[in-house]
């Protein structure tokens, strides 16, 4: 039986809306597949739960925004940029943690990005720059698996404690993270990193749902035939070959 989609909660803007011209929109759903109750979000919000029993799905128009596994911000972050999320799966790839119970707007600076890790804690030891790019794995650039600190120069990221964008994942709005307590890491594990786009600096943001797959092209129309029904015939064509 399908769940009938309810009239939508609308909760209000408070603060953390993000730069100037920014706007934010998320919706929320009971269950998978955007179906069941619905809460709209245009600010931060501490416990969705106080509105919605569970969360199944999301769609974000506008963003981006950081949902976290508990209420209050805590827990477990997980970036969610522009695009629809029809089941936990597509905001996290961890199995451990997956549920959404708080939300906040994400706040990016400008359109430019470039971010500073450090090996130890307090700015100290080896430093990587990452100037407007993202990065799927720190181990070539010397960084096998620890970074202890960060500067957020420009822009906003997200760090995964794994290659390839997989694992826990760090938010690094722009500011200073003496300590990976900072981020909310327990240990200072971190392996790529990643841009987070802003609606306000990139139209279309950063995620992009799979496109369908395209129709196959449909066959060529036959030549139409001479209305010179005098003409010759063309001539075969030369044999070739060695003698």
């Amino acid at each position: 039986m399908t769940e009938q989609q309810g009239t939508p909660d609308q909760l209000p803007a408070e603060k953390g809306q993000g730069g100037a011209g920014a706007t934010y929109k998320l919706a929320v759903f009971e269950y998978e597949n955007f179906r069941g109750k619905k809460v709209e979000l245009s600010g931060e919000c501490k416990d969705v739960l106080e509105k919605t029993p569970k969360v199944g799905s999301v769609i974000v128009e506008s963003g981006p925004w950081v949902g976290f596994e508990r209420s209050g911000f805590a827990g477990e972050q997980f970036v969610l940029e522009k695009g629809e999320y029809p089941r936990w799966s597509t905001w996290t790839n961890g199995q451990s943690g997956y549920n959404l119970s708080s939300f906040r707007p994400l706040k990016v600076d400008s359109a430019d990005h470039k971010l500073h890790l450090f090996e130890k804690a307090g700015f100290e030891g080896r430093k990587m720059e990452i100037v407007d790019n993202d990065v799927p794995s720190l181990w070539a650039h010397g960084f096998q698996d620890r970074v202890a600190s960060a500067k957020a120069v420009n822009g906003t990221w997200v760090g995964y404690m794994y290659p390839g964008y997989r694992g826990r994942q760090y938010v690094f709005e722009h500011g200073e993270f003496k300590h990976w307590n900072d981020w909310g890491a327990t240990a200072p594990q971190i392996q790529s990193v990643r841009r987070v786009r802003d609606m306000q600096w990139h139209k279309k943001g950063c995620y992009i749902a799979p496109a369908p797959a395209p129709a196959p092209a449909p066959a060529p129309a036959p030549a139409p035939s001479s209305l010179n029904h005098n003409a010759s015939p063309p001539a075969p064509p030369a044999a070739t070959g060695a003698s």
